[in-house]
């Protein structure tokens, strides 16, 4: 198995996750938060998907599926076009609201996009700097990881809050 698809079969995992937290919920259970301030489900993977999307894309050279399949406007939130949620205030985060065949449709269609050019990557290319803002700088394997581990925690948070609705 080569490390692109390590990392594609990895990112598949959350898909998978986040299909079983969507599964059967509406728009305003996928709204709910467990208390003032805290992240709802919708936001949760709104989010990660933002990221997954956002960070791929800059190091693939692409626009972000976000912008070039519509979902900007399809998801039409009181957002910036770009916002992928880091730095949210609790009302930010309250403000995102959608519908579950919508935030599946489109994580679904980020990880095909960014799978397929994932599994294309040779060993050398992991080791490309992608970021120079950070010392020591970041190559495109250590944010494929960072992109991968902040994926896995939003899709743990947003299932402990699906158990939290199910009591």
């Amino acid at each position: 198995m080569s490390p692109g698809d390590l990392l594609a079969d990895a990112l598949g995992r959350v898909v998978e996750g986040v299909e079983a937290v969507l599964d059967g919920l509406d728009v305003d259970e996928l709204a709910w938060r467990p208390a003032v301030g805290a992240n709802s489900i919708a936001w949760l993977v709104w989010h990660l998907t933002r990221v997954y999307d956002d960070h791929v894309a800059a190091a693939a050279g692409r626009d972000q599926v976000h912008v070039a399949s519509g979902y900007a406007e399809r998801f039409a939130l009181p957002l910036e076009r770009d916002d992928t949620g880091f730095g949210h205030s609790a009302d930010d985060a309250a403000a995102v609201r959608a519908p579950a065949d919508l935030l599946a449709a489109y994580l679904e269609e980020v990880h095909r996009t960014a799978s397929a050019w994932i599994r294309t990557l040779d060993p050398a290319a992991l080791d490309r700097v992608v970021d120079e803002r950070w010392d020591p700088p970041v190559t495109l394997g250590v944010r494929l990881v960072s992109v991968l581990g902040d994926c896995t925690q939003h899709v743990g948070q947003a299932a402990y809050v699906r158990g939290l609705l199910d009591r």
